[in-house]
């Protein structure tokens, strides 16, 4: 009877060496969990009852101990860990298996496979990223994503209610008297003395009172004095030589510029070079260009000073010149066919010229006044009225001017900007530019579209072809309410409906066109995509006192993008990042639970399959119900206390020796018992 009592003990002994064994083997064991054995005692029983002396030992149990164990970090977003209840479900050849090491990786296929090529089960997305509710094999679309253009694009900004609007804005008269640019008889211009009235938007006067036959270059002299006032001035002839018998005694105000006595014909182109070789001499500012097709030159005075031509006295009653002035009036100089030297005809060659032979014009003016001045003009004759004849007349007409007029390539002329990379249809990157310009009224901003600098306004159709077709520059208004939010109702929305994408050279892409409003073109854009339209959402900017800020600015488009990085957020929803800034999700790793862990049966390769004992599967998603969470870069170590197995080792050792001590000690006894007989 010992000899069995012993032999079970050396049995159990021998089997616990075996169960700690395993676990000191498997403690490096990604996902592994230890065991125990648990023993049971023998007793011999009959129907008489049961025997007081036991009869041994036998195993009852191993199982398996389903603690948590440690969780390393590693480098791999594949590398999965449960911090919490579940297993991960494994497809292998149709079979489920289940396990706690999530050390993966992707096939040829892109599936997530571990490292026996048994597929991850969970739930895949679709195109659009809604998770299904089917169990699958989880696969990662390795394939490169495809381009979106650009249909929408959401800006947040902070346009400073401190700015002042950039652009000067005016009015601006031109001189309109009959005697501006009329060719007179004679060395004075015909232009009265005038008084002219400069009203202030205060109401207070400023006043400036001209000469008679002062000239348009000494008139703006005065007018530039005038507070809010300035004032430019031109003159401008044309000269046409009729005939020429050997020479013209020719002079511009009093500066002889060809002689009788020069040898050949004298023509237009002469007369031009002997002005032009004077400009920064004797007659300052004062230039000609020839006209080879009339064979005439157009005589200007940059400053608006008068211009005096005389025809000295000429043996040839055919010499002659046209003047034509500014206001299309013609005068000729014709020779007196004498050549005495008496140009005035009282019979003495004394010089004085003769009205016939002497004409003079007088310039033009521009008089530009700061927003708010208006003026008036009389003639300086006490009767309070302006016949025409000066250089203003009566009603002057003035027209709106705006100095430093919005130009993008002008940073003076508007007050914030911002840009974007946008996308066409085939995924090429454009450069969008935000201007923001403030206007003269309250509460006012435009704001200016450009895509890679060029202009995408829809075409002006009144223009003459092809101009009927370029695009325009892009305005929109924007109105801000008194609490610096955005007036929607009074702001316009801001549709691009002209882009044509084109490439660095300025030649088309082939990427889709714009479409017009005219042409069909419809908001909200919606797919399939038919043009490059796309619209920019401002509803949410302010303008507020404080500095320009860009605070949110995004599109939604984007160029082709290739896999970068796979991402598993704790839920198990499995993220794929693209080159191009893009995120998708493919889907969401699946775990299950079991209402009975020791009822698994393990299959090798830290892996368990369903038994009856354990109960059906329970499957869903990471952190829901009793299931614990995922964390992606990790893996769950074997739960193994090493400490804890040595010892054990060392009982089961001493187990072993205490049961074969018992063998030894009833073989002693036995041995006696024969020795006896």
């Amino acid at each position: 009877m010992a000899f069995n009592t012993a032999v079970s003990g050396l049995i159990a002994a021998n089997s616990d060496l075996g169960v700690v064994g395993n676990n000191i083997a498997n403690a490096s064991t990604t996902g592994f969990k230890e065991s125990r054995t648990e023993f049971a005692d023998v007793y011999a029983a009959s129907a008489a009852g049961s025997s007081a002396v036991g009869s041994g030992v036998y195993i009852k149990n191993i199982s398996q101990q389903h603690t948590q164990g440690n969780i390393s970090f590693t480098n791999n977003p594949l590398d999965l860990a449960i911090n919490g209840n579940g297993f991960f479900v494994l497809s292998n050849s149709d079979a489920i298996e289940y396990t706690r090491a999530g050390a993966f990786g992707v096939d040829a296929d892109g599936t997530i496979v571990d490292s026996a090529g048994k597929s991850l089960q969970g739930f895949q997305a679709s195109e659009t990223g809604a998770i299904g509710g089917s169990l699958s094999d989880l696969v990662i679309d390795t394939a490169n994503i495809e381009p979106r253009q650009t249909t929408d694009v959401d800006a947040l900004f902070n346009l400073d209610a401190q700015q002042v609007e950039p652009a000067e804005r005016g009015s601006v008269v031109n001189s309109t008297g009959d005697a501006i640019g009329v060719v007179q008889a004679g060395a004075n211009n015909g232009y009265p003395s005038e008084l002219i009235t400069f009203t202030y938007g205060d109401g207070t006067t400023r006043q400036v009172q001209t000469a008679t036959n002062a000239t348009a270059e000494e008139v703006a002299s005065q007018l530039n004095l005038v507070n809010g006032v300035s004032a430019t001035a031109t003159t401008q002839a044309t000269v046409q030589v009729n005939n020429d018998n050997g020479g013209l005694d020719l002079t511009l105000n009093g500066v002889t510029l060809v002689s009788s006595e020069a040898a050949g014909d004298i023509d237009a182109q002469d007369i031009a070079i002997a002005i032009n070789a004077l400009t920064n001499t004797t007659l300052p500012g004062i230039t000609a260009v020839h006209d080879d097709a009339t064979n005439s030159l157009i005589v200007t005075s940059a400053d608006g000073t008068d211009l005096n031509f005389q025809l000295g006295n000429s043996g040839d009653p055919l010499d002659s010149i046209t003047i034509t002035g500014s206001s299309g009036n013609n005068y000729v100089l014709q020779g007196d066919g004498l050549g005495d030297g008496d140009n005035d005809g009282d019979g003495t060659a004394d010089g004085t010229a003769n009205d016939g032979l002497q004409v003079t014009l007088g310039g033009t003016l521009a008089v530009q006044m700061d927003e708010g001045i208006t003026a008036d003009t009389v003639l300086n004759d006490g009767l309070g009225t302006d016949d025409g004849s000066g250089l203003f007349a009566q009603d002057i007409i003035s027209s709106p001017f705006v100095n430093n007029a919005f130009d993008p390539t002008n940073q003076e002329t508007y007050n914030h900007a911002t840009s974007l990379t946008i996308y066409d249809s085939l995924g090429n990157s454009h450069v969008l530019t935000m201007y923001f310009v403030k206007e003269s009224q309250p509460n006012a901003w435009t704001t200016y579209i450009q895509i890679d600098g060029r202009d995408v306004g829809e075409p002006n159709p009144a223009l003459d072809p092809p101009a009927d077709t370029d695009p325009t520059l892009a305005g929109f208004a924007l109105q801000f309410n008194s609490d610096g939010s955005l007036d929607t109702a009074a702001s316009e929305e801001i549709n691009i409906t002209y882009w044509n994408p084109v490439d660095e050279n300025g030649e088309p892409n082939g990427a889709l066109d714009g479409l017009t409003v005219a042409n069909g073109a419809e908001f909200p854009i919606i797919e399939p995509f038919n043009s490059s339209n796309f619209s920019i959402n401002m509803d949410t900017i302010t303008q507020f006192g404080s500095d320009f800020a860009v605070q949110d600015i995004s599109q939604d488009g984007y160029t082709t993008g290739r896999l970068a990085s796979v991402d598993i957020s704790d839920d198990g929803t499995i993220f794929t990042r693209f080159t191009n800034g893009q995120a998708r999700v493919t889907g969401q790793v699946a775990l299950a639970n079991f209402a009975n862990y020791q009822g698994l049966q393990p299959i090798g390769s830290t892996a368990w399959a369903e038994t009856y004992e354990s109960g059906s599967p329970v499957i869903g998603v990471p952190g829901s119900s009793a299931l614990g969470q995922i964390q992606s870069g990790a893996l769950e170590e074997s739960n193994v206390d090493l400490s804890k197995e040595l010892v054990d080792l060392i009982i089961a050792q001493r187990n072993f020796q205490a049961n074969s001590k018992t063998i030894q000690t009833a073989d002693a006894i036995t041995q006696s018992i024969i020795n006896l007989r």
